[in-house]
Formats: structure tokens, C-alpha cells, sequence
């Protein structure tokens, strides 16, 4: 129901972040069932060759009005041993939301194809991260056992945050991942590459498995993937619906007027909808913060009654001069329930001469 041209699905990835060459293999061959008039399943088979790997798959293609699904199975063998083998893979663009306004220097509020990774780990947690437009490459991988579901969203809908007549972003689809059979033991990784604009894709994701692949081996994999504005499930537990960013040290209302705040911080601000939040406020929701460095005060929860939901909102301190990515968790919980999916988000500190804050006003 977009009819948008929004994140892409590749055949395999191989080598996307090692010490050596990526490797992009082609589909060479295509062969197709013949179709008769007013189908809208088609199925189609297709050979995969590259220097490492030659495959074959078959694609299962549901055509219906609000998505598209599609069946792959695919058998592929290594002509040699491979350091990084992705399968699943996906690509899409994020230049700047919410969270990110550093490459935000146009008429439109969001630039992006996804907006988040989402995953449904093998033991059920189901995990958002943001997505990031970072200074210098970034890759992270979270490690998971057969895991249920995973895949890059778009799933902020609304026009008026984009503001965007050419691209229309806020029509873009999502793409999740089904496994349709047991993957085992490895990891969802997600590349993010630095761009300035929104005409290159640099954002990456697929399932890397944990086993070596060596020349000779066979591999068979089974997955269904969804195109459609939201994916196929969600978390029956309360869903992160926006991340924010800026400036903090502050009290909450009383954003600095005459002097900036003496002492330097970030302020992280998530916004929570659905699942039994309403019913756990009278108990009492706790937010678990989790940092790999650093410190979170002014730690606030806040009622918003325009979207019927909670904004968990915290002022990240740093504690050394270290530039390195600062790894943030956090869920609800209540009565020691979670009651929320689990936001991970990566910040990336500034060096210590930019942590102060610039008054160039001229006041004259």
C-alpha cells in the first residue's frame, strides 16, 4: 500500500566488515513459473554465483493489497572459506530523525528509509534500535540463538515529520525477516555508514551465523520476508515509538534563556506506547538503565497525553575524556515485570573541548 521504492533485499552478503574486500555475488540465471491471468502469486528460481559461493534459490511471491511476501529458500555452497557470511541481507538510508540532526541542515525534519532496527530474539525479548547517521563507520552485532524475527522499520507514518513531496518518506515500506526454520547460534548485524545526504544507502543488516564457513561446506537457509508499512507481528509489551536528543543539565520546562547550563550533558528523551503501561502507572514503572560509560540523572517519567503514552527522559553525564560509543539499555518494569520492549541505542560522545555550550548571541 506504499508504492514506494524504499529499503533493498540482497541475495548474500559476504565480507561486509573483515579485513578484506566486500564481495557482492550476482544472480546470473532466472527462471519462471508461467503465471496465468489474475494471479498474484508468482514463483521464481534463480542461480547465485561469486568467487566464494554459488547458490540456488527459489522465491515464493505473494502480491497482495497492503504487502508483498516473499518465500526464499535457498542451497548455497563455499568454493572457499568465509570469513563473514550474511544471509537475509537488506540495505537502506538514514541521513538524519529524531535522535540524529547532524546532517539536518534542510527544509525537511526526517530524511531516512527505516527509522529502526527491530528483533525478536530466540527467547523472546524483543529489541528497538534506533538507527544511526555516525561520524565514522559503525558495525554492532547481537548475538542471538534461533532467533524469531529481525528486520529494518520505518514505521513513522506521518507526513508532516518528513515534509518531504519528492521522496515521501513517511510512505516508505518496512521489511521484516521470518526464519522459517531453525538458524541456530550467531548474530544480527548492522553496519552504519557516515553520509551526507540521502542518495546513498548506508545502512546494512542480515543474520551472520556463528559456525566458520570453510570451503566445501553446505548451507541451506528458509526465510519469509514481509514488505509492508508494519510488520507482520509486534511486542505485546509496551513499543518505543520515538527517540529524541539534545541538549540537557537542565530542569524540564525551563530550557536556559539567559546562561547555558554550567555543567555539559546530553539529554535522551523515548517515547512508550501500548501494552499495559495505563494499568502499571498506579503500581509504579521503573526505568532499567543500562551505560557502558557514564552516568544517567534527571531521570524523569512523564504522562503525554497527546500520544497516550510515557516519555522516559535522562540526562547522560560523562565520567571520563573517552570519545568511544557509549552503549545505552533500558526497559520498564513493574513490580519487577518488564513491561516494555528493550530501546539499545549507541551515542557517540564529543571530544572534551566540544562538551560545552556556544552562546552566540549578540546583545547589543
Amino acid at each position: 500500500d506504499t508504492y514506494q521504492y524504499g529499503l533493498s533485499a540482497r541475495g548474500l552478503a559476504i565480507d561486509t566488515y573483515t579485513d578484506g574486500q566486500e564481495e557482492f555475488p550476482d544472480f546470473t540465471a532466472f527462471w519462471f513459473d508461467t503465471a496465468k491471468p489474475g494471479d498474484t502469486t508468482f514463483t521464481v528460481y534463480a542461480l547465485l554465483d561469486s568467487a566464494s559461493v554459488t547458490g540456488a534459490y527459489k522465491f515464493v511471491i505473494h502480491c497482495e493489497k497492503s504487502q508483498v511476501i516473499m518465500d526464499v529458500e535457498n542451497h548455497l555452497y563455499a568454493r572457499k572459506d568465509i570469513k563473514q557470511l550474511g544471509i537475509a541481507p537488506m540495505t537502506s538510508m538514514f541521513s538524519c530523525g529524531n535522535n540524529e540532526r547532524r546532517v539536518c541542515d534542510t527544509i525537511h525534519p526526517q530524511i531516512h528509509d527505516s527509522d529502526r532496527l527491530a528483533m525478536w530474539r530466540g527467547n523472546g525479548e524483543w529489541i528497538c534500535r534506533p538507527l544511526n547517521n555516525p561520524q565514522k563507520l559503525q558495525f554492532n552485532a547481537y548475538m542471538d540463538d534461533n532467533p524469531k524475527g529481525f528486520g529494518l522499520l520505518q514505521l513513522d507514518r506521518d507526513f508532516s515529520h518528513y515534509q518531504d513531496v519528492m521522496g515521501w518518506y513517511n510512505k516508505r515500506p518496512s521489511l521484516w525477516v521470518e526464519p522459517r526454520s531453525k538458524w541456530g547460534k550467531g548474530a544480527v548485524s548492522l553496519m552504519e555508514i557516515p553520509t551526507t545526504g540521502e542518495t546513498l544507502d548506508n545502512v546494512v543488516c542480515f543474520w551472520q551465523p556463528e559456525k566458520a564457513i570453510k570451503a566445501g561446506d553446505t548451507l541451506a537457509f528458509n526465510y519469509r520476508l514481509y514488505w509492508s508499512a508494519q510488520p507482520p507481528v509486534q511486542s505485546p509489551l509496551a513499543r518505543v515509538m520515538a527517540t529524541r536528543t539534545g541538549m540537557g543539565g537542565f530542569p524540564e520546562g525551563w530550557a536556559p534563556g539567559e546562561h547555558y547550563p554550567d555543567k555539559w550533558a546530553r539529554r535522551f528523551a523515548i517515547d512508550f506506547v501500548g501494552g499495559d503501561l495505563k494499568a502499571a502507572a498506579p503500581k509504579g514503572i521503573e526505568p532499567v538503565i543500562t551505560l557502558s560509560s557514564g552516568e544517567a540523572k534527571q531521570i524523569e517519567i512523564l504522562y503525554v497525553e497527546p500520544f497516550n503514552g510515557y516519555r522516559i527522559q535522562f540526562d547522560w553525564y560523562p565520567t571520563s575524556d573517552s570519545t568511544a560509543p557509549v552503549d545505552m539499555r533500558m526497559f520498564l518494569r513493574c513490580q519487577g515485570e518488564a513491561i516494555s520492549e528493550t530501546w539499545l541505542y549507541q551515542y557517540f560522545p564529543p571530544a572534551p573541548d566540544k562538551r560545552r555550550y556556544v552562546d552566540d548571541r549578540i546583545m547589543r
